[in-house]
């Protein structure tokens, strides 16, 4: 049985550069605040926390003075700014890029829509670190829609602009956005654009990983996909297997592999999201050694 680990798998340019400011950081010094866990992976959590790296909340985040707190890739909304200011706590902004121009846009598009009376809607997961961040530019108001019926809570009489979560499916996104068009109906201020924008805001290192699952998925006999329960990127990669391949297996760690899965197969390939360390998928690979007769190999 042949083990391959997709060599695309593992984290995206964000999550990499947050961890890597976090690992610097904590060389000169033993410990360090972190507003939320840096990555939807616990493993990867855990190894952090052995390193000095502590995970704290908002309602944490009031009571500290004097102190360094790092930002993690989602970033956050300007009121933690302002108490950060407020509290003389020095901020370590590893944001991803990607997120910060987002932030912006949603921000001036907020403006915007002021002027007009308009609303700003996210699709996105509610309560993710990074519509909070979203949200935060709008004063909260912004709507968050995740699922069709969420889409009641727009007026309709009133101009929309849409944005997407960075990590969201990128056919999710084109349903909400067809269903919201379906809603406003043929009025030919939606289809000029004055009644309704529609930004496609996905990161495309990370919606890339879409047609890559399909073929690798496809390729292999079984599939491993590590992620973190809390992923919503993971979520959806895992879900992009197991369409191609029944025999797609969502595990966290080598601790959950079922033997019972290798029957009568040639090949088990291994891939994760974008917040799956490539240190724990090598784990999976090595549990399944006495399973092998071929090395582990990267492709």
């Amino acid at each position: 049985m042949k083990v391959i680990i997709d060599h695309n798998s593992g984290y995206c340019f964000g999550v990499e550069f947050a961890i890597q400011i976090a690992e610097d950081e904590m060389e000169q010094s033993n410990e360090l605040y972190c507003l939320g866990d840096i990555v939807h992976n616990d493993m990867e959590v855990q190894r952090l926390h052995k390193k000095g790296l502590r995970v704290i909340d908002h309602g944490k985040l009031k009571d500290l003075h004097d102190c360094k707190i790092l930002i993690r890739a989602h970033g956050e909304p300007p009121e933690t700014y302002s108490t950060a200011l407020k509290n003389n706590i020095e901020l370590i902004d590893a944001s991803c890029p990607v997120v910060l121009k987002l932030q912006n846009r949603v921000k001036h598009a907020f403006d915007k829509m002021n002027e007009k009376n308009g609303q700003v809607v996210i699709y996105g997961k509610n309560g993710h670190a990074e519509v909070i961040g979203l949200a935060g530019q709008t004063n909260n108001e912004a709507i968050i829609v995740t699922e069709e019926e969420d889409l009641d809570k727009i007026d309709y009489s009133r101009p929309v602009v849409l944005f997407s979560q960075t990590t969201k499916s990128t056919k999710g996104f084109y349903d909400i956005k067809s269903k919201i068009e379906g809603r406003f109906g043929d009025s030919s201020k939606v289809v000029s654009g004055e009644y309704f924008e529609a930004h496609d805001s996905i990161c495309r290192q990370v919606s890339n990983r879409e047609p890559r699952m399909k073929t690798f998925s496809e390729e292999h006999d079984v599939v491993l996909f590590v992620s973190g329960k809390k992923s919503s990127n993971g979520k959806a990669l895992y879900q992009v297997c197991k369409n191609h391949n029944e025999r797609s297996y969502f595990i966290e760690n080598s601790s959950e592999v079922n033997p019972d899965w290798f029957q009568k197969m040639d090949s088990v390939g291994i891939c994760g999201a974008t917040s799956t360390p490539m240190w724990l998928m090598e784990d999976v690979a090595k549990s399944l050694s006495k399973l092998t007769v071929q090395p582990v190999t990267n492709q």
